[in-house]
């Protein structure tokens, strides 16, 4: 027993000296250039960075060494925490936020920005987050050298409404950052200056966090604004330019031993050690090899390890035979067995092995597809399946909108979701491009709602939808319930949104205005048709111009029905959470939750407002009092500028009154409170008189005749704007059969 014990002693001190060793061979890889610090306080700095002359790459890369203080720092006072070779930088970000006393006073007002030109935000290791109960936080910066915007909001009226460590937008928001971010501010405000809950949230913060690293808690509410930083994390590379260009070029950096690989961010190269090397990648001497048999467990026992460049090979000892790695054990030759014996063993055990293999793969299979085939079953039921089946018997008619697909032909039809196929995003779902069998083009979208509790709504939803039979409405073709959460599959339109026409420098040159108006009645005239002549009113709830799609001859097709809700007949509101898009989004559904189908004229004004201006609905290339174009637009109309504030290519001497009509249209539409907006029908009859003028301009002359008049529904508006301008509409538009009834003419 004393012997044993020593031996095992003996054993246990061999495997930490190889493992010391190991250590020591890793440590010693050159991480800095020769005669440069790799170190300051606790972090350790690996070339291309450095901290003084000769030691860092570029500009891009110097770092400040604060010997007081241990702190690395970039830029001016960026405080780097960490350098990864694999391309991260690790700082601390302060903490954007807006403070208030109880009597609604600013004392505090604090925006951060980051302008690091060569790196750019990590989009995988960071989320940008809102703290707060009275709080809306922005993150501006720029993406592919154009700026970007994106938004996070929570409103919260008591603390016990908050939960903690969940950041779904009650007292805590949290939005993920897209790739290739550079140079953003933070910007974090107030709705009513926390009037009412500055007791238990007197701020409203917003910062960049990396992952994992931000654990809300309803304290925070309160306490956050102690905090004056939080980590967050930088991607970094050398240069602007891909592996292709870069390595043709003089300043090549990738080293010995070295593979460059492009980061996916678009911006940039790096380099990776080869499999079998270790070290600085960027350093000229670049990366050494690494000596396996250094390590435990390279060859198994009574084996010899040999190491060459970039890998390592086993052999038995004398007498010993076998493969000297970890498969088999060597073992000396006088135990081996006859060969023919070892041949037939082996050979049997082989055969015996492979049918088990064959057999347990086809059992294995079987049970496999059961379970999907169940699986499908459930997700089917749950989705309200049957109920669907039934609904679409009952509501049998002639249209292609009764299919319902399987699972297998949505993946087909989209190559399994390829990338490649994405046509847009947004916070309702994925749309896809898909090719069904019959070689039919159609868009599918792959939805994000997954709450169980709202399955019959779906339903009723889908089958209104089935219903709904107008030109300027995208049709519905079917549904897949087979999913977890169900798809739809709708037709598809090829000339992109109206979006990409206004604010695309190189499309709205032909968008002439004749197009714009058509457009915009109709627009118009699908929204009626959605709030007055279907079977249960539908408000769309997300009027803009990116849900307006256009075909090729610039028909236009409302489409994106994810946050529509039904109306029942006896209601004229219903009462929501607050979805939408900012810029677009009607103020008193906002400050009331209280959803009605003025919602969606509040709404269709912005879209005029773009249609005649050319501007975005938000932008921060405005001052902060115009940042919204709706507040913008009728400013500019009470002020009497209409005319500096219209695009450029669409005025003429012809149109003015054309475009005066519709201004004040569009300012009646934004009116703030709902009672003073006129309905979608009105909206619609208003559009198509002027479209009449514009196809038709003898007709000006005879608009207010008797004859004209006559004829009028009795249910024609003229809505009196303080512009000092009319108009009035001579056109009759009946929701049911989508018509615009003309008034006869000569020779009726």
């Amino acid at each position: 027993m004393g012997f044993h014990r020593m031996l095992m002693k003996l054993i246990w001190v061999g495997v930490l000296l190889s493992g010391l060793m190991a250590a020591a061979g890793v440590a010693a890889h050159q991480l800095a250039r020769p005669n440069c610090s790799d170190r300051c306080g606790g972090v350790e700095i690996p070339f291309p960075f450095g901290t003084t002359d000769g030691c860092y790459l570029n500009k891009y890369f110097a770092l400040t060494c604060n010997q007081s203080t241990g702190e690395v720092i970039y830029g001016r006072n960026v405080i780097v925490t960490n350098i990864s070779i694999q391309g991260q930088l690790e700082i601390l970000m302060y903490v954007a936020h807006q403070c208030f006393n109880e009597l609604g006073m600013l004392p505090h007002d604090n925006k951060h920005f980051l302008r690091v030109t060569a790196f750019t935000i990590s989009s995988t290791k960071n989320v940008f987050v809102a703290v707060g109960c009275d709080t809306y936080a922005y993150l501006n910066g720029f993406r592919n050298n154009d700026p970007f915007s994106m938004g996070c909001m929570s409103i919260c009226k008591n603390i016990s409404n908050v939960a903690n460590h969940s950041c779904s937008g009650i007292g805590c928001c949290q939005v993920d950052i897209p790739p290739g971010l550079k140079n953003f501010t933070l910007e974090a405000y107030s709705f009513k200056n926390h009037t009412g809950i500055s007791s238990f949230n007197p701020c409203s913060y917003a910062f960049v966090v990396k992952q994992d690293h931000f654990n809300f808690s309803s304290d925070y509410l309160y306490t956050l604004k102690d905090n004056k930083t939080l980590p967050m994390v930088l991607d970094w590379a050398i240069g602007n330019e891909t592996c292709e260009f870069a390595r043709i070029k003089s300043d090549y950096v990738c080293g010995g031993n070295s593979t460059c690989y492009d980061p996916g961010n678009g911006y940039g190269y790096r380099c990776k050690c080869n499999d079998g090397y270790d070290g600085n990648p960027y350093l000229p001497l670049g990366c050494q090899d690494i000596n396996e048999c250094d390590s435990i467990n390279a060859c198994t026992a009574n084996a010899t390890c040999t190491n060459f460049l970039g890998n390592f090979s086993c052999s038995c000892n004398d007498g010993y035979e076998g493969d000297g790695r970890n498969v088999t054990v060597c073992r000396p030759v006088n135990q081996s067995r006859d060969s023919n014996y070892v041949i037939k063993t082996t050979l049997g055990i082989s055969i015996g092995l492979l049918a088990l293999v064959v057999g347990g793969s086809c059992i294995s299979w079987a049970l496999k597809r059961r379970k999907l085939l169940k699986l499908k079953e459930r997700f089917f039921k749950q989705n309200g399946g049957l109920m669907l089946q039934q609904k679409l018997l009952n509501h049998r008619g002639s249209r292609e909108t009764d299919k319902i697909f399987n699972v297998e032909e949505l993946e087909k039809a989209t190559n399994n979701y390829d990338k490649s196929r994405v046509l847009g995003q947004g916070g309702y779902g994925t749309v896809y491009k898909g090719v069904l069998p019959n070689n039919k083009v159609v868009a599918i979208k792959k939805s994000k709602i997954s709450d169980q509790r709202q399955i019959e709504q779906f339903i009723n939803e889908v089958i209104v939808l089935t219903q709904i039979n107008h030109r300027n409405v995208v049709k519905l073709l079917g549904c897949c319930l087979e999913t977890e959460v169900p798809l739809l599959v709708y037709e598809f339109i090829t000339n992109g949104t109206l979006s990409d026409h206004i604010h695309n420098k190189s499309l709205a040159s032909s968008l002439s205005w004749e197009k714009r108006l058509k457009i915009a009645a109709e627009t118009a005239g699908a929204l009626a048709y959605l709030h007055f002549s279907t079977s249960m009113p539908i408000i769309h709830r997300d009027v803009k111009t990116s849900n307006i799609l256009l075909d090729d001859n610039y028909m236009a097709k409302v489409s994106d029905f994810g946050a529509s809700r039904l109306v029942p007949l006896d209601q004229t509101q219903v009462t929501t959470l607050v979805q939408g898009t900012f810029g677009y989004l009607d103020p008193e559904y906002f400050y009331t939750n209280q959803l009605t189908e003025k919602s969606d004229v509040y709404s269709f004004g912005v879209v005029l407002a773009e249609l005649l201006t050319g501007n975005e609905a938000l932008s921060f290339n405005r001052p902060e009092s115009d940042r919204s174009l709706a507040l913008y637009f009728v400013s500019a109309i009470k002020e009497d500028r209409l005319l500096q504030i219209l695009e450029d290519n669409i005025v003429n001497e012809g149109n003015i009154q054309e475009l005066k009509e519709v201004a004040k249209l569009a300012k009646k539409c934004l009116s703030i409170r709902g009672e003073d907006r006129p309905t979608m029908k009105e909206v619609a009859m208003e559009l198509e008189g002027l479209t009449i003028m514009v196809k038709h301009p003898w007709e000006k002359a005879s608009l207010h005749s008797e004859e004209t008049e006559f004829f009028l529904d009795s249910h024609t508006r003229s809505f009196d704007i303080d512009v000092g301008i009319g108009c009035s509409s001579t056109t009759r538009y009946d929701s049911m059969t989508n018509q615009v009834l003309k008034p006869l003419d000569d020779g009726r």
